[in-house]
């Protein structure tokens, strides 16, 4: 049995976690730093970086502690790994500067791991798990992709977001509607009690023929001048954006699916909270579709530990010398 250590601090979650075997989670502890950022509508790094740096000792502890490692870690981790990149540079030194010190001082491998591919991992810490090959759609703040996964590690992106993130436009109208930070689960609450048919938005890009790349600037926009003609209702105009935003992500993903002729979708990221998407998804698609348990699609440490299994499993390690990287390709 193989345990890993964890560590994900790409933008402002400090995520620690004990996995064993790439599944079974032993600990897993997350620091969210919601409150601090809230009241400026986003993510200042100088402070996310700082805030990991003030929790992250204690978050390891407490992992190992609750993983039964806190006396012997050295002598029963595997491997100790991070989030290497994309993400912001002052949040991830953090948690890579911290990881590297421990596996030296515990004489253990050191694993870096690509921050999508901790969320495609994230999908294996559930019941039942995905084999490959499958297709994946990662939605979360950063990132919108459609990603062809045919063997562990190798990747082919298919279709990517050309502006705002699925994430990013929630927070975005988020702001606009009035809404609290971060805008995915202000806007789900509030569309529960909308009509989302009250307004007609737009569903940029779907009818490109063969194109897979989204954009969700005009979708942003569409809201901004609905507004600005009168008032609005916030509960429909919640609603019809959530409407138009995963419409979207359902016609892309379709028209993926028909070309590749995958048998398997993975949902991966902080979008794959939504409700409405993981309905549709499994509603509306005749293939398998493989749900990250709600725990984990927020950025975590057990996601991180779960892709490292497999890396460490394949050969696929770092060493001392691997530093930080924000605009890692994966």
């Amino acid at each position: 049995m193989s345990v890993i250590l964890g560590i994900e601090t790409s933008c402002d979650e400090t995520g620690v976690a004990v996995v064993a075997d790439g599944s079974v989670v032993l600990a897993n502890e997350v620091a969210s730093q919601i409150d601090i950022h809230r009241a400026f509508g986003g993510v200042v790094p100088e402070i996310a970086s700082r805030e990991h740096t003030r929790i992250i000792s204690q978050l390891v502890e407490k992992a190992l502690d609750d993983a039964g490692l806190g006396d012997t870690p050295a002598a029963r981790l595997d491997a100790v790994a991070a989030t290497r990149g994309p993400g912001l540079m002052g949040s991830l030194l953090v948690g890579v500067s911290f990881a590297k010190a421990l596996a030296y001082s515990w004489n253990r491998p050191f694993v870096p791991v690509h921050h999508i591919e901790g969320h495609l991992f994230s999908a294996f810490l559930g019941e039942p798990r995905p084999d490959f090959p499958f297709l994946a759609l990662v939605v979360s703040g950063g990132h919108t992709q459609i990603i062809q996964c045919p063997r562990p590690h190798e990747y082919e992106i298919l279709g990517t977001t050309r502006d705002d993130a699925v994430g990013e436009s929630f927070d975005k109208v988020a702001r606009l509607l009035g809404l609290s930070y971060p805008g995915g689960p202000s806007i789900q609450q509030a569309a529960e009690e909308g009509n989302p048919e009250a307004f007609q938005l737009p569903r940029a890009m779907t009818t490109v023929k063969g194109g897979l790349d989204f954009s969700y600037s005009g979708l942003k926009t569409a809201v901004l001048y609905a507004m600005q003609e009168g008032d609005v209702s916030v509960a429909d105009m919640a609603a019809s954006f959530q409407a138009a935003a995963v419409d979207v992500l359902l016609i892309k993903t379709k028209k993926a699916i028909k070309q590749t002729g995958a048998e398997r979708l993975v949902l991966a990221g902080g979008v794959a909270a939504n409700q409405q998407l993981r309905e549709r998804l499994t509603g509306e698609l005749d293939i398998e579709v493989f749900l990250p348990p709600f725990a984990y699609c927020i950025d975590n440490g057990a996601m991180i530990a779960a892709a490292a299994h497999s890396r460490l499993h394949h050969g696929l390690t770092g060493n001392l010398r691997t530093t930080a990287k924000p605009g890692l390709s994966l």
